[in-house]
């Protein structure tokens, strides 16, 4: 019982000390200059550094090694940044321009509170290119950029659209497999933040796929059940229900701008045939003899006209009314092309 109680305490204690340490070496081209440890929460500002996500500083020694270590990052797993600059930081200097610096050696990677981590320099003095860590998932994000850079060189080999398109939609799909082999959510919104930017020519293909792949659904689901109240499990689901309304407007639109087509096809179609019509009614009024047009009744009213007979006598002869004789006058009138009885 005793012995129970104390390695309880011990554990309790040990989880109350828990802090991370992330430690590693830079060239020589940056010894003595300032080393950045940033949070990265926002998965849309992981392409380059932004100096407010910075949350701790330390200065790499004359062989260019540095160390950060405390208790005060989350337990879980984020994404972090190291990066160091040769540019001087003063304020307004112009080598700073939005966070970012020629001079630079960036990273991200996935670590939590407990995680040791190390990067070490690699062959040629080359900094960033290796992570060695506790945390099975660190890596994760340096081997979806090596697959971005794979992309990128299988597009430019194609030759025709209908290549490059395939292209495209492979690798979306080979971009899916490969971040949920990690089992790290996290991951695969690195991998959705290339994919869905709008800057990409990715994404066309990702708005299309959006519409066809249950993946996206499931990943709202695995980020809702690690990280519920993450940030950027609210922001990725925000975003998804953006892109599916952008989608059904633009559907939306599609069809009026297709119904407003079918209706201007149909009134032109309408409008010819009119045009075709009144034509030919045209020609066919031009030669025909006036007296053609004109009914029965109204050649026995021309006639009885012709005669010498009144209105009144025509509507005595025709047993109709003295209305109905002048109406047929007018017709004929109309028909003839004349002003008046005489």
């Amino acid at each position: 019982m005793r012995f129970s109680f104390l390695l309880f305490a011990l554990l309790i204690f040990g989880a109350s000390q828990a802090q991370f340490h992330f430690k590693g070496q830079v060239s020589k081209d940056f010894a003595n200059k300032e080393v950045h440890l940033s949070l990265v929460e926002d998965y849309r500002r992981t392409s380059r550094v932004y100096l407010d996500q910075v949350f701790q500083k330390t200065v790499a020694d004359s062989l260019g090694y540095f160390s950060f270590s405390g208790n005060a990052i989350p337990e879980t797993n984020r994404i972090y940044r190291i990066h160091v600059d040769a540019c001087e930081s003063s304020t307004g200097d112009k080598n700073h321009i939005m966070g970012f610096c020629p001079a630079m050696e960036s990273i991200l990677f996935i670590a939590n509170n407990r995680d040791t981590l190390s990067l070490p320099l690699g062959m040629d003095q080359q900094a960033f290119c290796e992570i060695v860590s506790t945390n099975s998932m660190s890596a994760a994000l340096l081997q979806l950029d090596l697959l971005k850079e794979e992309l990128i060189v299988d597009v430019l080999e194609q030759e025709t659209e209908v290549a490059k398109n395939m292209t495209y939609k492979k690798w979306i799909r080979q971009f899916q497999i490969t971040s949920l082999n990690t089992e790290e959510p996290l991951a695969e919104l690195y991998g959705y933040n290339f994919l869905s930017n709008r800057e990409n020519e990715t994404y066309p293909y990702y708005l299309q796929d959006l519409q066809e792949s249950p993946y996206y659904e499931g990943l709202k689901g695995r980020l809702k059940e690690i990280y519920p109240k993450a940030s950027f499990t609210q922001q990725f689901q925000k975003e998804l229900k953006a892109d599916r309304t952008l989608i059904a407007d633009e559907e939306t639109i599609g069809a009026r701008f297709k119904l407003i087509h079918i209706l201007d096809v149909v009134l032109g179609i309408a409008a010819v045939q009119g045009a075709l019509y009144s034509y030919g009614r045209w020609k066919r009024t031009k030669n025909q003899n006036p007296f053609d047009a004109l009914s029965p009744q109204e050649r026995k009213v021309l006639n009885a006209i012709l005669e010498g007979k009144s209105n009144k006598e025509i509507a005595t002869d025709f047993f109709i009314s003295l209305s109905t004789v002048k109406s047929h006058i007018n017709s004929l009138y109309k028909k003839l092309g004349m002003s008046s009885r005489d």
